[in-house]
């Protein structure tokens, strides 16, 4: 039996003690992140998509804006490569420092998603990579996460066998003290992106 029942007061907790510790740096994200994406092209600042939450349900995951406007318009639901021509000059920026997903806030106050948990895939995604690897849906037991195994130690376009691979780490080993872990290492590779990025 999967022993999750202190997810939903973990993530209110951390999230509310989060923005009342850090009210004045969300101010200036939601301002400046905003501003600069429109500047840029003067497309949309948001980007929604159907993704897959806990038991299959379906939810609209929000995001900030980083490709051009209509990405997908001619190739349908694809997954981003690396150093792919459809993301912004903007989009580039914030996605090193992972800032696009900050809407996803959104998601975590409406519960769709937990603060740690595997990341949550597109149906169309889903339903192409379980036909070749039916394990693969084991991820939907437990509630989607905005940070994970999966995503501080693969990267996006990892393979999914080895997505798999750490979700199931994560499944079975879910705790609270391993949450905490994981929010940590997460925003520590945030903020070496941010240095890496002033010492060039």
């Amino acid at each position: 039996m999967i022993m999750n029942s202190y997810k939903t007061l973990f993530d209110l907790t951390i999230l509310t003690c989060s923005h009342v510790v850090l009210a004045p740096i969300f101010a200036i994200l939601w301002i400046f992140i905003p501003t600069a994406i429109w500047l840029e092209d003067r497309g949309p600042v948001f980007y929604t998509q159907n993704r897959l939450g806990k038991n299959g349900k379906l939810f609209k995951l929000y995001k900030f804006r980083s490709m051009i406007p209509d990405a997908e318009k001619e190739t349908g639901a694809v997954l981003a490569a690396d150093n792919d021509l459809r993301v912004t000059r903007v989009g580039k920026f914030i996605r090193k420092r992972a800032l696009d997903e900050l809407p996803q806030v959104i998601n975590l106050w409406k519960g769709d998603i937990s603060l740690v948990g595997p990341r949550p895939e597109r149906p169309e995604l889903m339903h192409d990579i379980v036909g070749v690897l039916p394990l693969y849906a084991e991820r939907l037991i437990v509630k989607p996460g905005l940070t994970g195994i999966a995503q501080v130690y693969g990267r996006y376009a990892t393979n999914p066998r080895h997505k798999l691979m750490y979700d199931r780490i994560y499944i079975r080993e879910m705790n609270p003290i391993l949450d905490i872990k994981l929010l940590v290492y997460s925003v520590l590779l945030t903020l070496k992106a941010k240095w890496q990025h002033v010492q060039r």
